[in-house]
């Protein structure tokens, strides 16, 4: 599978002050091993944790600081670790960091866990900290096998240091940190069905409650934090809640810095760490170089398949949660797609569809049937065979599948696109419609 490249990353001036999650690349692309990572400061915050604070202390730093999730639904990570059971008795709880990174358009991921294996590594150990789990677990994305390969080493570098296994850095703690690789489906990246699939179950979603942090990986308290998430916990630990929320734009409620990026026919395609509360037009124009010559851009999407398109005119919006949710979608993974003036919206989105239906774990009614039904009606339409019923059919379907209708988030996820196509690009879907007057159906 070819993956892009991140060599755009390093045409921006990158600083520890400002730059928390990237200013320790090398521009030559190649991992940051642990000489490296210690000479630039690296486990010093690690160092802090395990001498210096309480392990109540960490969680509310961190909770202090704003941190949210970024892996795409934004839960405050404070408050996600502060749902562990204080109860002293429960000693075996996990973290687990969610690396199956399958939202098409994303590989923000990636790049962190193959050029700075270590920030990974040092986050997940502040973590365990403050959540006394004494083992740990990166499910990661099955394709991704140089990520593996650099956090297997750099896991063994880490324990010949004595920064992993028992009493670590003479601090009484103990974690253990493995890597496990997935088999590949979208779904794992759903919590609940993530626990499942490192169980050797099914990847189902589960029920909830109980939720992960009462009962998880087999059957103990378990926290499930996002790679990016969980990179973020040195810089706090390390330089306080002060400075993290200094980094964000003014009028951004998201704190700190995210990896945001976008490819398509963009001259620039990457990645690069910004603050939370650019405008997408920054983003776009001053990072992206905006679209090639030849091409124009017709619509985009701000973070990943699951989110809904937008205008050129909503470039204007700040990328943060709440800013993108003004003009009507989520931000989700922060990596936007540039949809230019040559691609037929019924045609990108019979695409996205039949990557949405193959990926469902078919749990649930809505979505294993209704996806797939959606591919039929957008196949249709793509071929000039559509009804002049097919569209309030897909518009029902967005409907149907739509939040709190589904036993999980993905069906939500993979009508939001098809939903805002249709409400801005409608004359597409309806050139789709046949003409040829179709055979009334006779009673049996």
């Amino acid at each position: 599978m070819t993956l892009p490249s991140f060599g755009p990353i390093n045409r921006i001036e990158r600083r520890e002050e400002t730059h928390p999650l990237t200013w320790r690349l090398r521009d030559d692309g190649q991992p940051v091993w642990l000489d490296e990572y210690q000479q630039k400061n690296g486990y010093a915050a690690a160092r802090k944790a395990l001498a210096d604070m309480a392990q109540a202390d960490i969680v509310q730093t961190v909770k202090d600081s704003g941190l949210k999730g970024r892996g795409g639904a934004g839960f405050p990570t404070g408050v996600k670790w502060g749902l562990m059971p204080a109860d002293e008795s429960l000693n075996i709880r996990y973290l687990l960091c969610n690396a199956d990174e399958m939202e098409p358009n994303t590989w923000k991921d990636r790049l962190l866990m193959e050029q700075l294996p270590h920030l990974l590594v040092e986050g997940m150990l502040i973590s365990a900290r403050a959540l006394k789990a004494y083992r740990g677990y990166i499910f990661l994305r099955g394709e991704y096998v140089d990520a593996a390969r650099n956090l297997n080493r750099a896991i063994d570098e880490a324990k010949a240091a004595g920064l992993l296994g028992k009493n670590i850095l003479g601090s009484g703690f103990d974690f253990e940190l493995f890597v496990h690789t997935g088999a590949g489906r979208y779904i794992c990246g759903e919590e609940t069905a993530l626990i499942n699939s490192l169980e050797g179950r099914r990847a189902n979603p589960r029920a909830k409650p109980p939720f992960p942090a009462a009962v998880g990986a087999w059957g103990k308290p378990t926290c499930v934090n996002n790679v990016e998430t969980l990179c973020n916990v040195p810089a706090i630990v390390g330089n306080g809640v002060d400075w993290y929320k200094s980094l964000c734009r003014p009028g951004s409620e998201d704190m700190g810095t995210k990896l945001m990026g976008f490819s398509g026919k963009v001259n620039h395609p990457g990645i690069w760490e910004l603050p939370f509360g650019i405008t997408a037009r920054e983003l776009f124009e001053d990072y992206a170089g905006g679209m090639k010559d030849g091409y124009t851009l017709k619509c985009w999407q701000p973070g990943g398949a699951g989110t809904g398109f937008l205008l050129p005119e909503h470039l204007e919006a700040q990328m943060y949660a709440g800013g993108i949710a003004k003009v009507g979608t989520r931000m989700g993974t922060g990596l936007a797609l540039a949809v230019d003036d040559s691609i037929n919206m019924v045609s990108l989105l019979r695409n996205m569809e039949e990557f949405f239906a193959r990926e469902s774990c078919g749990w649930c009614t809505p979505c294993r049937d209704g996806l797939p039904w959606s591919v039929k009606t957008l196949r249709a339409l793509e071929h000039g065979q559509g009804t002049s019923q097919d569209i309030d059919i897909l518009l029902g379907l967005v409907d149907f599948l739509g939040p709190g209708k589904t036993f999980c988030a993905h069906a939500p996820g993979a009508v939001e696109p098809l939903g805002s196509a249709i409400k801005y690009f409608r004359s597409e879907f309806e050139a789709g419609v046949s003409q040829v007057a179709l055979p009334a159906v006779q009673p049996a």
